[in-house]
């Protein structure tokens, strides 16, 4: 009689695990897309097109955009002075910036949210200076951004962290030993190394960046056409009983959604293949 091992089971217990899984996952995420997509579409195309093509639609679609290519950016930035400092020098404080990356994760987007208004609010802390020098930034466009760099920003950096403790050092130290300076260093050796981390970080980053609702409502202010993202619209109509125009503009972030998923599966099998070329690399020499 053979033995099982851990990773062998009979068939009615992986055929159930399997069933298990695809259940939760129509219930779950195929059950509510779909849903999403039907109320849309409920009194035809012609409706559609026309809630997703408002002049408040148009405006919360383009705030969207223009607060993820603001946001990802900054965030890029950061991820990668912070994963660079933190895997390749050693100094003082080191373990407290790794727990402040996480504090986003740990943090409620309402609370941080809140924090922006008692720290920018006009009974805020700097609101009074900011007041006069005419300076907006709670329910204005910077405190929309200010909350979403905030939220997003561990998404780059705890995607290259492990990733480059994990190649160490060497590549950069034989770099430099035969003569390549600090920048030449990192765009040729450790960015080629980084890269595909990098991209599925500035994915899983965008993807936040335009979905974020809680942080967002709260510095916000639901000025229509001035500071309503897409799920602040989505939000506004569903509350006006406009079913049609909300579940269009969702259908529109459900497809970002899908946009992301797709592109975070290329990515993820473009970076083992690469992992693996470079661990057949490693065996050869």
């Amino acid at each position: 009689m053979s033995r099982l091992t851990p990773t062998s089971e009979r068939a009615i217990v992986r055929r159930s695990l399997i069933a298990i899984a695809l259940g939760f996952l129509a219930l779950f995420l195929l059950l509510p897309l779909v849903a999403v997509f039907s109320e849309a579409l409920k009194q035809g195309i012609g409706a559609y097109l026309e809630a997703v093509s408002t002049s408040d639609a148009w405006s919360a679609i383009r705030l969207t955009l223009l607060i993820a290519a603001i946001s990802v950016p900054l965030n890029v930035v950061f991820g990668l002075a912070a994963s660079w400092a933190i895997t390749k020098f050693s100094f003082p404080g080191k373990s407290l910036l790794i727990t402040l990356i996480d504090l986003p994760f740990s943090v409620s987007p309402v609370v941080s949210g809140l924090i922006f208004v008692l720290l920018f609010g006009a009974q805020g802390l700097l609101g009074p200076w900011l007041q006069a020098h005419d300076l907006k930034i709670i329910f204005a466009v910077p405190g929309i951004v200010l909350a979403t760099v905030f939220i997003t920003f561990p998404f780059v950096a705890r995607e290259l962290i492990p990733l480059m403790t994990e190649q160490g050092k060497d590549d950069e130290e034989a770099a430099i030993s035969l003569g390549a300076n600090g920048w030449q260093t990192f765009w040729h050796v450790t960015l080629p190394n980084i890269r595909w981390g990098l991209l599925y970080g500035v994915l899983l980053c965008n993807a936040r960046a335009m979905g974020e609702f809680g942080a967002v409502s709260v510095v916000s202010g639901h000025i229509r056409g001035l500071t309503n993202t897409m799920p602040l619209h989505v939000e506004i109509l569903y509350n006006e009983y406009d079913f049609v125009g909300a579940f269009a503009v969702a259908s529109l972030l459900a497809l970002l959604a899908l946009v992301t998923l797709v592109l975070k599966t290329l990515l993820e099998w473009r970076f083992d293949l690469h992992q693996g070329s470079q661990s057949l690399r490693g065996a050869g020499h």
